[in-house]
């Protein structure tokens, strides 16, 4: 007599499959977001031997100092998506001239929205500044919005980025500056989140330059092409960022 054939168990087949297919995406997502936009050497070099700036490297943050006198004021600077945090030294290393301790923050994965660190992990790296303000480019600093919402920050720096909630009932000191050249985040989009700001924030754009202006670590797809140096484009900022955080 015969009799039917017992069912087979896939679910473990099934489920292995599954586990199978996660592993491979965190491991595809791991790896594409450790290859990061390398910085230029060259204009990083300029800082490093700046004798006006001492420059120390944490598993966490860059901490650029002015080995002269300090104005109290610090700024935590969060790089834009898979961008080398040392692309920043030279276009941040003006505002370090004139005093302004700036602490540039190594993201977890290189992707700001991927690091949930309080902002606390960031000034604890100098102690003795008095006067906070935070910052970021591109998607950092869409994660700098998100910390600036604090008693401890006096303000906001943005460079060729927007908020993504709602800052206007603060009483922040804002910053934003855009590049005239800006393929990615344009002067328009910039404009159009500019009701998420407060009524005070200052609005500066860079004649002439693109989104990768704002740090140095070549062309980034989707960009337009700068129409100014880099050493013009620092000029800029340097300006801006002074007026601001005097």
């Amino acid at each position: 007599m015969s009799s039917w054939p017992r069912p087979r168990h896939r679910g473990p087949k099934i489920l292995g499959a599954i586990v199978v297919v996660l592993l491979l995406v965190v491991v595809g997502v791991v790896t594409w977001a450790h290859i990061v936009m390398i910085g230029d050497r060259g204009k990083a070099l300029v800082a490093w031997r700046d004798p006006a700036i001492s420059i120390t490297s944490t598993d966490h943050s860059i901490v650029m100092r002015p080995t002269g006198k300090s104005t109290g004021t610090g700024l935590v600077f969060i790089p834009g998506a898979k961008v080398d945090p040392y692309a920043y030294l030279y276009k941040l290393s003006g505002i370090v001239d004139s005093g302004v301790t700036v602490v540039i923050t190594k993201p977890t994965l290189n992707l700001a929205f991927f690091d949930l660190r309080p902002l606390t992990t960031f000034t604890k790296d100098a102690p003795g500044v008095t006067r906070w303000f935070v910052g970021g480019h591109s998607l950092g600093g869409v994660r700098a919005c998100q910390l600036a919402d604090s008693p401890d920050v006096a303000g906001l720096v943005l460079f060729g980025s927007y908020c993504a909630g709602d800052l206007s009932h603060t009483s922040l000191t804002v910053l934003s500056i855009a590049g005239s050249r800006d393929g990615l985040s344009t002067p328009q989009k910039i404009a159009s989140a500019k009701s998420l700001l407060p009524s005070s924030a200052r609005f500066v754009e860079i004649a002439g330059a693109d989104h990768a202006s704002f740090g140095d670590y070549g062309a980034q797809p989707g960009d337009n092409t700068a129409t100014i140096s880099s050493a013009s484009a620092r000029r800029s900022i340097t300006e801006a960022l002074v007026a601001t955080l005097r």
